[in-house]
């Protein structure tokens, strides 16, 4: 009797076998629901985009009557955000995230990964190459990227912008820049509050670490304000979800099993992250990666149960404390995709803005349309991706917001670029940044 029988897991997972998910492939009716709410379709409009499609896609391969490497499915199974926009409209609930993933793994299985994706790749599983190779690229960025002071951003210089013009690396292109000191460096493993009444870690993951630091401190400063100590374990690594959706399996297993075994060293009572992406891998992600795994298959059970977006770990776990200093500004939020569809994370950020003094908060008319970020998908598919954040941009404008908030650092870049092409250039900002700056001016206020 193997280990996995004796714990009743399963021997394999979707992304193991194609043919698991053949009960969610029988569930489609076929209705086109998918394609009022499908951000790829609603610009292209081209059937190949619909979920329903790609689902027909899915069964011919699995009849044997398309081959998974064949041009044409290959561009379909990358053509797609994985927003999960389409489950939310589906009236016979097919999990199509399932789908579309096990489709990418099964062709990383039949073909290997392209050699760029294998390279890359192949660093996150060793952190601190990876974390050398962040650092050299932040100081080697103003070969190819020029500062933008006003928006503290970086776009491509000529001749970069010119190569990389058909990927988005125009000279128009507005992108955070690489800090030369990450986040955990700037920080202790430790910070303590003045009585702390919980311990939690904070999981930062890639993007909070290197790109925002300053929301990441943000998030520390506003924890330790309402009396919470903060593990930041330095050994954690990437949430492994920029992998997953490329089908590269075994290094989300090995990203996820690492990161299991850092938290677990620091003893906390929860898990706190500030990325709708990496909450939703410890939520969602890990727990079906590792299901076969009878060691890390509980464990990940454990952490998912335990696992909370800092709003929601402010508002529903504890009773954050009310700020008071005045923020004299209009937001606006939008609402990522994973920390909406997977989290289920909506409500919380909200109720943290409202409670800002000062904040007018103005709700867009379509605030959970996705951003066209997708991680990769803005630069795989640029075009496409810059259409759907217009739409974004304009809907944000007819709030008459001087400010975007969310809760995903990768909405955050997606925004910070299309706000800046197509809109009025309104400051883009985490949620959490607004509720530490109220608190530092009610602290500098009462000196």
């Amino acid at each position: 009797m193997t280990a996995a029988t004796k714990t009743n897991l399963p021997a394999k997972t979707y992304h193991d076998d194609l043919a698991i998910v053949r009960q969610e492939l029988d569930k489609c009716m076929k209705c086109g629901n998918c394609m009022a709410v499908c951000p790829v379709y609603g610009v292209d409009k081209v059937e190949s985009s619909v979920t329903r499609s790609k689902i027909a896609v899915a069964d011919a391969v699995l009849t044997g009557d398309l081959e998974l490497d064949d041009p044409q499915v290959y561009q379909m199974i990358f053509n797609c955000l994985v927003c999960k926009s389409c489950m939310t409209n589906c009236p016979t609930k097919v999990n199509f995230d399932r789908i579309i993933l096990a489709l990418r793994a099964a062709l990383v299985r039949k073909n290997g990964l392209p050699w760029l994706k294998k390279m890359i790749f192949s660093t996150l599983k060793h952190p601190k190459l990876f974390d050398a190779g962040m650092k050299i690229g932040a100081a080697m960025q103003g070969i190819a990227f020029r500062s933008n002071k006003n928006q503290k951003s970086i776009s491509p210089r000529s001749p970069f912008a010119y190569v990389g013009g058909g990927f988005g690396f125009d000279s128009e292109r507005q992108m955070p820049e690489l800090t030369i000191t990450p986040l955990r460096e700037r920080v202790p493993e430790v910070v303590t509050a003045k009585k702390p009444v919980l311990k939690v870690s904070f999981f930062t993951g890639d993007s909070l670490n290197y790109f925002y630091p300053e929301a990441g401190q943000d998030l520390i400063d506003v924890l330790t304000a309402n009396n919470i100590e903060v593990h930041i374990p330095r050994e954690q690594s990437c949430c492994g979800v920029p992998v997953l959706v490329h089908g590269d399996i075994d290094t989300v297993r090995t990203l996820a099993k690492n990161n299991i075994d850092v938290i677990e060293k620091t003893g906390c009572d929860y898990l706190i992250t500030g990325c709708g992406s990496c909450g939703g891998a410890w939520t969602h992600d890990y727990v079906e990666i590792l299901a076969s795994d009878p060691v890390y298959g509980p464990k990940a059970t454990f952490w998912a149960e335990r696992t909370y977006d800092i709003s929601t770990f402010l508002t529903k776990v504890i009773t954050f404390r009310k700020p008071e200093g005045v923020l004299d500004s209009v937001v606006t939020y939008h609402d990522s995709c994973h920390l909406k569809k997977s989290m289920k994370v909506f409500a919380e950020p909200r109720e943290i803005i409202k409670s800002i003094p000062g904040v007018t908060f103005k709700e867009m008319s379509a605030p959970d349309t996705c951003c066209g970020s997708g991680g990769s998908y803005v630069v795989s598919h640029y075009e496409t991706a810059s259409s759907i954040g217009r739409k974004k941009a304009e809907d944000i404008d007819k709030t008459g917001a001087d400010t975007v908030s969310v809760g995903c650092p990768a909405c955050m870049m997606q925004l910070l670029d299309n706000v800046n092409r197509f809109g009025k250039a309104q400051k883009t900002s985490h949620y959490i940044s607004l509720l530490a700056e109220s608190y530092r001016r009610e602290k500098a206020s009462a000196k």
